[in-house]
């Protein structure tokens, strides 16, 4: 079992970094090197403005190219839950939001003609229990109404004509979800920015910010000093560097996901005849899919804990033996791949956009980044070349998480309440 994204492992490399030294100014310096980053760079040459762009480490190292690989509609929360925090017109911008996500990511890979696997094939919501089949019956009926006509409520038996597994009591259906592969697909982006004229600067920590006049910053790192006039903020869950600020607003909570051996066809076609993307209704529950390659890719919060390879390892032996329980016929297939990444969580799991002191930002996806931060890239591209005023994530106020500094202490609290929330449910 390797301890490595199957995403980056089986992806091409990227070859279009940047070989010169650091400029001394660009119009706009970007910090972060994952979908959001390469996504509004891409944007911003496209629009003949100069851009830099910073990366820690490589480009498309963290959530970007370590997450399960899902490419939905809909946010982290119910749609009915969201309706009663947000009000019904704004949660139904929040969904249509995420719905155009997903439409600019297939054009995207449609004109860049990127290699990464992309279909549609829906989303299919699963009922852990069966108390659970009310919530769904309550969104499907809201959402049907208001955002989705296309949805549909399945019961136990449909739902069992979809997995085979006795596990589940009902299904929400989303046709609209889809999925691809990570790696590939941020690569590709990565080298259409790459071809638009952006530079891109792999292992280039940003050390240092401050801000001048404006919207003007000096951006600092150990191979040199940049002068940018805007600064665009793409770094996911920013708990390393100089972003104190994000930092008391973003909690970095561990995913763990494990990828099978290639699957004998005849097996895949009995276990997931519908070869769709799942996800269950717990708390702390599995996402799964498959690969083009015929594999199964498992993921959850199998431990509310940090990424590392110590953890990683640990929590890729409780979604084995998760992914054999639900599907008893993958008993006998071997794991090959295993790996964790940190998603940006914002206490009211939703993306936040817009700017503070000079600085722009798009974060906080809260484990429904795929599509949303292709896109919000783009968004943030067009505010940043003035070409736009319109941002959906765009809040007047976002407060600070009490007691909160940058080091998640409460992950472990947090996992218990979960843990009770799921076992009262």
């Amino acid at each position: 079992m390797k301890l490595e994204s199957f995403w980056q492992a089986t992806a091409p490399a990227f070859t279009g970094a940047a070989r010169e030294p650091l400029p001394a100014r660009a119009d706009v310096v970007v910090i972060g090197g994952g979908f959001t980053g390469i996504s509004a760079a891409l944007n911003l040459a496209r629009s003949g403005i100069s851009v830099v762009l910073l990366e820690s480490g490589d480009v498309m190292s963290q959530a970007s190219a370590r997450n399960g690989g899902h490419c939905n509609t809909g946010v982290a929360q119910n749609f009915a839950s969201l309706v009663a925090s947000q009000g019904l017109e704004q949660a139904s911008r929040f969904y249509r939001a995420f719905d155009e996500a997903v439409s600019y990511v297939q054009q995207l890979i449609q004109d860049e003609a990127i290699d990464c696997d992309f279909r549609l094939c829906g989303k299919l919501k699963l009922a852990s229990k069966a108390s659970h089949v009310a919530g769904l019956q309550e969104a499907y009926e809201l959402m049907r109404r208001t955002v989705d006509p296309e949805i549909e409520l399945l019961d136990k038996t449909a739902v069992r004509d979809e997995i085979a597994s006795d596990d589940f009591h009902g299904g929400l259906l989303q046709k609209r979800g889809g999925q691809m592969h990570m790696g590939k697909f941020g690569v590709g982006l990565a080298e259409a920015a790459a071809r638009s004229g952006a530079k891109i600067f792999p292992h280039h920590a940003v050390t240092k910010l401050e801000r001048l006049k404006g919207y003007q910053h000096r951006v600092e790192t150990a191979q040199g000093t940049i002068l940018a006039d805007k600064v665009l903020m793409a770094t996911g869950c920013s708990n390393v560097g100089p972003f104190p600020w994000f930092q008391r607003r973003i909690v970095p909570v561990g995913s763990f996901i494990v990828v099978t051996e290639a699957l004998d066809p005849a097996l895949l076609r009995q276990v997931l005849p519908n070869d769709r993307t799942y996800v269950t209704s717990l708390n702390i529950g599995n996402y799964f899919r498959t690969t083009a390659d015929r594999r199964l890719v498992f993921g959850g919060r199998a431990r509310f804990a940090v990424s590392n390879p110590t953890s990683d390892s640990r929590s890729g032996e409780i979604l084995r033996r998760a992914m054999t329980q639900m599907l008893p016929q993958l008993g006998q297939s071997q794991v090959d791949y295993c790996w964790g990444g940190m998603v940006d969580m914002t206490a009211d799991r939703l993306p936040h956009a817009g700017e503070q002191d000079g600085l722009f930002y798009s974060l906080g996806y809260s484990g429904h980044g795929t599509q949303m931060s292709v896109w919000m890239g783009h968004v943030m591209a067009s505010l940043l070349a003035e070409k736009r005023t319109e941002n959906p994530w765009q809040r007047d106020t976002w407060p600070a998480l009490p007691g909160y500094h940058g080091k998640p202490w409460f992950l472990p609290l947090a996992g218990l309440y979960y843990k009770a929330k799921d076992r009262l449910s």
